[in-house]
């Protein structure tokens, strides 16, 4: 296997200035996807659609000194947990198109999601023993 450990590992903390980056970053992108679905709704869905909160994260956890198996496992987490978020992305739609008000159908696709989310959470650490 390749190697484990990061050169970029550091013994100090993160400073509060990649913290305002990180922040901003993610900010960026919320915004950009928010803006680019008001001119082109499948824009913005594919921008949105992307892993890149998790490649952002990756690195970053890589930069702060991550070990690879904390990143392969990290990577394989987010796989298992992309499963009940589709719930999200079904159950929405489908109460839209049958008339339900957006908050009512919003609160109705989180509360099933959240329902999917534990439900998957409890299989996965119960089925391979992760935290």
């Amino acid at each position: 296997m390749g190697r484990t450990t990061n050169p970029l590992a550091k013994e100090e903390p993160v400073h509060w200035s990649q913290f305002l980056i990180r922040i901003f970053l993610s900010g960026a992108l919320i915004v950009a996807a928010t803006e680019l679905a008001k001119r082109s709704t499948m824009a913005g869905a594919l921008l949105i659609s992307l892993p890149l909160a998790s490649i952002a994260t990756l690195i970053w956890l890589h930069i702060d000194g991550q070990e690879t198996e904390q990143l392969a496992l990290f990577s394989k987490e987010v796989l298992w947990l992309v499963i009940p978020s589709m719930v999200f992305f079904l159950s929405l739609p489908i109460l839209l198109n049958r008339g339900v008000e957006f908050w009512p159908s919003l609160m109705c696709s989180v509360t099933l999601t959240a329902v999917c989310y534990a439900s998957c959470l409890w299989l996965i650490s119960n089925t391979f023993g992760t935290s």
